[in-house]
């Protein structure tokens, strides 16, 4: 018998300990440790010979066979794009996201579509077949509401050994593993969701995709932080990781994509939640901006890029007298730290009185902005409601804002006044560049200011 002795795990960053911590000194989560039986050196020893005996030998990389990624078309553009493209044959692909967001819908419109073409497993330790196929129905067209594929295969199980067995007899082309925390492995101590169970099933899901040429999707819970509940190693051992964003409350939806081997980091498909499922919105920018109110004093347009791809997105800012000692400062869809950093420019700069009044910023349609191109807008969303004076409604607003009220300029600016120039619009105020060596697109007017001051000027009505 092998020698075990315990231990304690913490189970949100995976720390260990000897005995169970009130809080973790890593992370700082409470109650977070919980009793494991670790493997003694016993049974650890067979593992080393097994590599000792079957290890792989180096080789040249002129010899290498492969090389350039063979992928799997898919209908679902935006998806696909995220993607990189296609899926690739033994990725192993980690979809993480919010409860009832609609990673589930995702995939089971994935797995259909890629039934038609071969067989593909779902594998749900949440849902029942009748559950699973009562969705798909719902997704389906009215046409096609009597033709599910069949060569879709639907599954209830969390035996680590038993869908492994399934993998074999089925021979899927893709598999579909909702979700990873449910998954557990027979010989481990550990229950389902551990940190012990995660890294041993994912590794496991790893070692089937690289191979045997199979794709499996793992889909994941998310901690109360938004990230995917887990050790980070999690991350780290999948070719790609995607988030899927937006409020619950709106119909638009965010694939993101924060890491691929793949294809771009930080590319975004767009989806719209409908009755039958989410909809790919092949023009976001069109979408964002379709309800907005032209002239109306705090609103601003930022053309944000996306991976690869610029997005028009409306910033609402808005100014109101506080009622209390020490005024707000409340961001949605904006780095708070950020909203504090513009404030104070406004104020120190350009005099703009901001210490009696609330400050509200909120990006229309729920996207979320991280990089500083989108600092001018949202400078001029609070500007324009704090002096109740409109935007001019033709004009969009790009550049980095710097502590000296100075603009600074951003990567990729005639990708960006490009997509302006096709929705309609018919300026722009950027920062002045001191290099002229890219070619700026035709059909929009470009308004150089060196600083927040001027921007302002040249962006705002009368």
């Amino acid at each position: 018998m092998a020698k075990t002795k315990t231990h304690y795990v913490c189970q949100a960053c995976g720390r260990t300990a000897a005995k169970p911590l009130g809080k973790c000194p890593q992370c700082g989560e409470w109650e977070s440790y919980t009793e494991e039986l670790m493997p003694g050196e016993v049974e650890s020893s067979p593992r080393r010979v097994a590599l000792n005996g079957s290890a792989p030998k180096p080789r040249p990389i002129a010899q290498v066979e492969g090389g350039a990624d063979e992928r799997i078309p898919l209908s679902i553009g935006e998806f696909a794009r995220v993607l990189g493209g296609g899926i690739v044959p033994g990725s192993l692909v980690l979809v993480g996201g919010d409860p009832g967001i609609g990673k589930s819908t995702l995939m089971l419109q994935t797995a259909m579509e890629m039934a038609a073409s071969g067989p593909v497993l779902y594998v749900s330790g949440e849902e029942s077949p009748g559950q699973i196929k009562s969705r798909a129905g719902r997704l389906q067209s009215e046409a096609d509401a009597m033709a599910l594929p069949e060569n879709l295969l639907l599954v209830t199980e969390t035996n680590l050994d038993a869908i492994l067995q399934h993998v074999q007899t089925v021979k899927p082309r893709l598999l579909i593993i909702d979700s990873i925390q449910t998954v557990y492995d027979p010989a481990l101590d550990s229950s389902a969701g551990s940190i012990t169970q995660l890294r041993e099933c994912s590794d496991k899901f790893r070692q089937l995709a690289k191979g045997s040429g199979l794709a499996v999707f793992l889909i994941g819970h998310v901690t109360k932080e938004g990230v995917i509940a887990g050790p980070r190693m999690l991350e780290h051992m999948v070719d790609t990781v995607l988030y899927l964003e937006g409020d619950r409350f709106q119909s638009y939806r965010l694939l993101r994509a924060v890491k691929n081997r793949f294809g771009a980091t930080a590319e975004v498909g767009v989806f719209e939640m409908l009755g039958r499922g989410l909809i790919e919105v092949p023009n976001p920018s069109e979408a964002f901006l379709a309800e907005r109110v032209v002239s109306a004093p705090g609103s601003a347009i930022a053309v944000t890029m996306e991976g690869t791809r610029p997005l028009l997105v409306e910033v609402q800012g808005l100014t109101s007298p506080t009622a209390f000692g020490n005024p707000r400062r409340a961001g949605n869809g904006v780095d708070n730290n950020r909203l504090l950093l513009l404030t104070a420019v406004l104020t120190r700069r350009l005099g703009i009185k901001l210490g009696d009044q609330d400050v509200f910023v909120n990006v229309v349609g729920g996207l979320r902005i991280g990089e500083p191109a989108a600092d001018l807008a949202l400078a001029a969303a609070i500007a324009s409601s704090s002096k109740d004076q409109p935007l001019k409604a033709d004009t969009v607003l790009i550049g980095e804002v710097g502590l000296s009220g100075e603009l600074r300029s951003v990567s990729q600016t005639a990708a960006r006044l490009k997509e302006a120039a096709a929705l309609g619009f018919k300026a722009a105020v950027l920062p002045k560049r001191m290099k002229s060596g890219e070619e700026l697109p035709k059909g929009i007017e470009v308004k150089e200011a060196r600083t927040l001051r001027e921007a302002l000027e040249l962006g705002m009505v009368g």
